[in-house]
C-alpha cells in the first residue's frame, strides 16, 4: 500500500471563477509530493456537470500553465483504456454537479472500480464535498484534517503504507 490522499473543497476551486486558486495550488503541492512530478499530470473528471465544456475551460485555463492538464468526458467518450488513461495521472480532480447521476454513470464505464485502485496506488484525489462523502462510504474511512484556504475550505486525508493519518 502507498500513501493515499483525498482532498475535499466546499469551493474556492478553479470552478468558482476558472483562475488559480490557492485550493487548486495545494492539490498540486500534495501531487508533487507524492508522485514526485515537478509538473504533475491532473486529470479533470466533468461527469457530475455531465461534462460541462465551460468547466472543461475553466479547468484548462486554470491549470495547463503549470500541469500536463487533461479531462476525461464520458458523455462523449474518446478515451478507450480509462484504466491505464486514469492510473497514469498523479491527480485527479472531479468536478462538482449531481453526485447521484454522477456515480450511475462512472459504474457503466467502471470507474468506481478504478478510482478506488487511483486511491490505493496514491494518486491524489480531490473533489467537491459532495463527490467525498460518497467515496468515503465507499472506503469507510473517515475524513478528520481540516483546513481553511483560498474563499473555500479544504478538508484532507491521507493514508500511509503504514496505516498511519495525518
Amino acid at each position: 500500500m502507498t500513501d493515499s490522499t483525498i482532498v475535499a473543497m466546499g469551493g474556492g476551486g478553479f470552478g468558482d471563477t476558472g483562475l488559480e486558486t490557492p485550493l487548486d495550488e495545494h492539490i498540486l503541492s500534495l501531487a508533487r509530493s507524492v508522485r514526485g512530478h515537478a509538473r504533475p499530470r491532473v486529470c479533470y473528471l466533468p461527469t457530475a456537470n455531465g461534462d460541462s465544456v465551460i468547466n472543461i475551460a475553466k479547468f484548462y485555463t486554470a491549470f495547463a500553465r503549470r500541469t500536463e492538464a487533461s479531462h476525461l468526458s464520458l458523455f462523449q467518450r474518446t478515451v478507450i483504456d480509462l484504466e491505464g488513461f486514469l492510473l497514469d495521472q498523479d491527480a485527479i480532480y472531479v468536478g462538482g454537479g449531481n453526485t447521484a447521476n454522477m456515480l450511475a454513470v462512472w459504474r457503466v464505464h467502471g470507474l468506481d472500480r478504478i478510482l478506488r485502485r487511483a486511491w490505493d496506488d496514491g494518486i491524489v484525489l480531490a473533489a467537491q464535498a459532495g463527490q467525498l462523502r460518497q467515496v468515503r462510504r465507499r472506503d469507510g474511512r473517515d475524513v478528520h484534517k481540516l483546513r481553511e484556504g483560498g474563499n473555500g475550505r479544504v478538508v484532507s486525508q491521507r493514508r500511509t503504507a503504514g496505516g498511519d493519518h495525518h
